[in-house]
């Protein structure tokens, strides 16, 4: 008889969390790493949300709150919902969780059970597929590649839906990728899951405000409001406000489902940390204008990204249209040998030559289920950008 549960040989660790904690690791240690592993922003906590949570505390506000969130905190998500969304939620429409990975557990653990499908278009962030297995989910895979702009088509979600299908799983902005849906691509698959109603849809949206090229951004339940329903509209404010430390993430949808993780939350975490709710408030009610400064020098690492990877030493890398990840490929290494005479089998092999041999942290691409590739975050300074880069191509280079 073992300890450990039977099921937790459905998942595995996070790859992106592994890649970046050893990659800390090797920093602590002394060694000159260039850390590309890491998704979240390099810039600090604005000081007005900062500012706001040492008012809360001054104030009292230490103690347990509401399970699924202060009445102020969902008050402040309503009204971002309207000005931003145009999504229209009451707050006991709103769920408040330890970080938006919560706020999804929750959701699937309250709605999926043992042999429902949920459909997640690949590349996909790593977490999606292990929370499925784990509450006895099925995992339906939709392959996308580069040509495509890494983005699904009506026919493939189509073709997909079946009698147990549960769930939709859209990422836009995506992770890794970087892909976004237009509202027209919205609306398309909205017509095709009209005529199926047991089918639900999941919105990762917590990349929303990293957008580039002038792009608009707009959410699956806001281009089709006769299934908002049956919609569950994930975010935080961990990425678009450097705050992914402080836990909070929340969501808009159906008040059976909200009621549900409220139930479940209850006997798992309880409220969320009641500093962080406050300061998340101050965030979602304050002034943004930083979010120009902060997307600029985005833009202009995606740029030095993309010029300096794309078609140089076999690499392919296109232009990611919002988060801040490029996804490039690797094929072209595939089958080469290391200097140390060590051959490169899959992408698994080459982020771990590079890391081992060049120094740069990275994650492999299949993790997000489309291979060969690898993610390199550039949610950081942008000399450790070029540098990174110009190890990446010289590791291409020694490879035979």
């Amino acid at each position: 008889m073992t300890f450990i549960a039977d099921r937790l040989n459905l998942i595995s660790p996070s790859p992106s969390i592994m890649a970046m904690s050893r990659a800390k690791e090797l920093i602590a240690a002394g060694i000159d790493v260039c850390n590309m592993a890491a998704g979240e922003p390099d810039f600090a906590t604005p000081p007005h949300i900062i500012e706001a949570a040492y008012a809360a505390m001054l104030a009292g506000q230490t103690r347990y709150t509401a399970v699924d969130g202060t009445a102020a905190l969902k008050q402040a998500i309503c009204e971002k919902f309207q000005q931003e969304n145009d999504l229209a939620y009451t707050p006991d429409q709103i769920s408040v969780g330890a970080g938006a990975k919560q706020v999804l557990y929750n959701a699937l653990a309250c709605s999926v059970n043992d042999g429902d499908e949920v459909i997640i278009p690949a590349p996909y962030w790593v977490s999606y597929p292990d929370i499925v297995r784990l509450n006895g989910g099925v995992p339906v895979f939709l392959e996308t590649s580069a040509e495509n702009g890494f983005k699904i088509t009506p026919l493939q979600l189509q073709n997909a839906i079946t009698s147990r299908t549960k769930w939709l799983v859209l990422n836009s902005p995506n992770n890794p990728s970087g892909a976004i849906y237009s509202s027209e691509e919205l609306a398309a698959f909205g017509k095709v899951l009209a005529v199926h109603p047991q089918v639900y849809i999941l919105t990762d949206d917590i990349y929303e405000h990293l957008i580039y090229d002038g792009a608009r951004y707009v959410s699956f339940a806001q281009a089709n409001p006769a299934l908002a329903d049956r919609t569950l509209t994930v975010n935080g404010v961990s990425k678009a406000f450097a705050m992914t430390g402080w836990r909070i993430g929340y969501a808009g949808g159906p008040k059976p489902l909200i009621k549900a993780m409220e139930k479940l939350q209850s006997q798992t975490s309880g409220n969320p940390s009641s500093v962080s709710q406050a300061a998340a408030a101050a965030a979602l009610k304050g002034p943004k204008d930083f979010f120009k400064v902060w997307l600029a020098e985005f833009e202009a690492r995606r740029n030095l990204i993309v010029s300096l990877l794309d078609g140089k030493a076999g690499l392919q890398c296109s232009p990611p249209e919002g988060a801040f990840y490029a996804y490039v490929s690797c094929a072209a290494h595939l089958g080469k040998t290391t200097p140390q005479g060590k051959r490169i089998d899959n992408d698994g092999d080459f982020v771990m030559y590079l890391l081992d041999e060049h120094r740069v942290a990275t994650v492999q691409g299949a993790a997000y289920g489309v291979s060969p590739a690898f993610r390199v975050s550039f949610a950081t300074s942008i000399d450790t950008v070029r540098e990174a880069c110009r190890r990446i191509v010289a590791a291409c280079e020694a490879l035979r």
